[in-house]
């Protein structure tokens, strides 16, 4: 069952998204409404699935590595998953989406360099099941939506 957002909602997610351990009273006083509202609110999102948990967003995560790319991989028949799990295991893979049309997989990649990241590519050519990729990299990111320092 999906909850319904309106403007409140959505201030007080983006409120947590800023700072998920803001108390209660924090969150009350900038959204300009009793404590009571706010803890049902969440409740209220929490129990419908909008929010499924709050998390710690280290300094790590927030430093882009200075190379950056996106790999689109062509499995072999049956073998999506285990490529997945495969390609789960390296610590350069930021993100995994499946897909449809010509790929079935694409993946972000981050690394320190153009050496590195050359090397991590090689790496993942050489999965069991992958039978064709192509890579590009990226150059800047105007917008993104993910947590910033």
């Amino acid at each position: 069952m999906q909850t319904e957002m309106d403007a409140l909602d959505e201030r007080l997610v983006t409120l947590l998204r800023h700072d998920g351990r803001s108390s209660i009273s924090e969150l009350a006083a900038a959204l300009r409404v009793s404590r009571a509202t706010v803890r049902a609110r969440m409740d209220r999102l929490r129990d419908s699935g909008v929010i499924l948990g709050y998390t710690v967003i280290l300094r790590a995560d927030t430093v882009e590595a200075p190379v950056r790319g996106i790999m689109l991989i062509e499995v072999e028949g049956a073998s999506g998953d285990r490529v997945v799990r495969t390609l789960s295991g390296f610590p350069e893979i930021l993100e995994i989406h499946s897909t449809n049309g010509r790929w079935d997989l694409i993946v972000e990649l981050s690394a320190s360099s153009l050496p590195e990241l050359d090397a991590v590519l090689r790496r993942i050519r050489l999965v069991p099941g992958i039978t064709s990729s192509e890579t590009n990299l990226l150059l800047n990111t105007p917008r993104s939506t993910r947590a910033r320092l």
